[in-house]
């Protein structure tokens, strides 16, 4: 997948964009910005605009001033081959990320981009495990990757690792979403399976390369992992674990969130009951996650397949009437889910050309916010919906 700025040198473009990254602070403006002028040499060269849009002193400061040397760094590594910057005015900026709660204003990926539209599920878990939870995570990764998913984690010891590992050795796609920047190995005895993997998959960072580890943007790379997946697989966690985190940020952002029971006298377990007794889906093997994601991967794959197919200037994926399919709830039904088509026809009919909120739509249809949040996912990626600032309408 190339970088599509438009109206601009490539080169400089991917300058002005490394700036609005490096200047800091809230992304929400940033990406109003780009949402408002998508040329990011346009954009930062606008300052009206970037005030409107919310910047602050500080961020129009950075802009203004001197580029600062770390972005010599950050060119240098892009000019590598498979090395890619995409911005969120970019149509390659994966669309389950996209609508998730605090998306990052950029993705830096060395590998190949097109994994980050690949249907996923987030296997995550401690980073000391037991032997049978390492065990568990191989097998898992294994039976996801031969069903055709792919595998995403976070790259940290332990069950991360083994996921990873063995998504590879099964010749499957993993995703590793980082907490330092592209190319930067932590812990350090992951080395070769970061170069691995930004062989074979695809290392994802919203931070500028060159960034090392540090303690904040750990649990901040956790809303990414959860935010490409279509579902989040705890595997083993302590009642304190950053795979909690993940959990949770994943169903706020009304994904699908399994966790794998254990024995009762396994301090590892706990944060694993402790998610169950919170509504998340107790699995015992990897065709019950496969079956749950089965409707949205199919939607998701075919949005990729139609990204690679199109042109560079528009995507074609909405030319098709907006209408509901009974067909695809009653795909749903046959694939062993609960979303019945009597309540996609619910949601659809609370659905109008005005612009709904999340807990609107909850209240008109008599669904829970869960089965509306994954619900308008799948209506999203197949063009049936569409969302802005968190309100939904139909597809014109």
């Amino acid at each position: 997948m190339p970088d599509h700025t438009p109206d601009a040198d490539p080169a400089e473009a991917r300058l002005a964009l490394l700036r609005l990254v490096a200047c800091g602070g809230p992304a929400a403006p940033r990406r109003r910005l780009l949402e408002h002028i998508p040329d990011p040499r346009a954009a930062i060269a606008d300052a009206a605009a970037c005030r409107d849009c919310g910047l602050s002193r500080a961020q129009l400061g950075a802009l203004r001033g001197p580029a600062p040397d770390t972005l010599r760094h950050a060119r240098d590594w892009l000019q590598a081959p498979r090395h890619h910057l995409i911005g969120w005015h970019d149509p390659d900026y994966p669309p389950l990320l996209r609508r998730s709660p605090a998306p990052p204003l950029a993705l830096f990926v060395a590998g190949d981009p097109a994994l980050l539209w690949h249907p996923a599920v987030a296997v995550v878990g401690s980073r000391a495990p037991t032997p049978g939870g390492r065990d568990n995570a191989a097998a898992f990764a294994r039976a996801l990757v031969n069903s055709g998913l792919a595998v995403a984690s976070g790259l940290a010891a332990g069950i991360d690792t083994a996921a990873h590992a063995a998504t590879l050795a099964a010749g499957g796609h993993t995703v590793a979403v980082l907490g330092t920047g592209p190319d930067i190995a932590y812990p350090r005895g992951n080395r070769e399976l970061h170069a691995r993997i930004a062989a074979a998959g695809a290392l994802v960072s919203e931070h500028l390369p060159g960034t090392g580890p540090r303690k904040e943007h750990f649990p901040s790379r956790n809303r990414i992992l959860a935010g490409l997946a279509l579902g989040t697989l705890v595997i083993e966690a302590a009642e304190r674990s950053g795979a909690l985190i993940t959990a949770r940020l994943a169903a706020e952002a009304g994904r699908e969130v399994f966790a794998l029971p254990g024995s009762i006298h396994n301090p590892l377990a706990r944060g694993c009951h402790r998610l169950i007794r919170d509504g998340a889906t107790l699995v015992e093997n990897a065709p019950q996650v496969i079956e749950a994601l089965a409707p949205v991967a199919e939607a998701l794959a075919g949005a990729l397949r139609r990204r690679l197919a199109a042109p560079i200037a528009g995507d074609g994926e909405h030319d098709a009437p907006a209408r509901m399919a009974p067909e695809r709830a009653a795909q749903a039904q046959r694939l062993g889910t609960t979303r019945d088509a009597a309540d996609y026809q619910r949601l659809w009919n609370a659905l109008g050309f005005d612009p709904t909120g999340m807990d609107e739509l909850v209240q008109r249809s008599r669904l829970t916010t869960a089965q509306v949040s994954s619900m308008l996912l799948l209506m999203e990626l197949e063009g049936r919906v569409a969302a802005q600032h968190g309100r939904y309408t139909r597809s014109r």
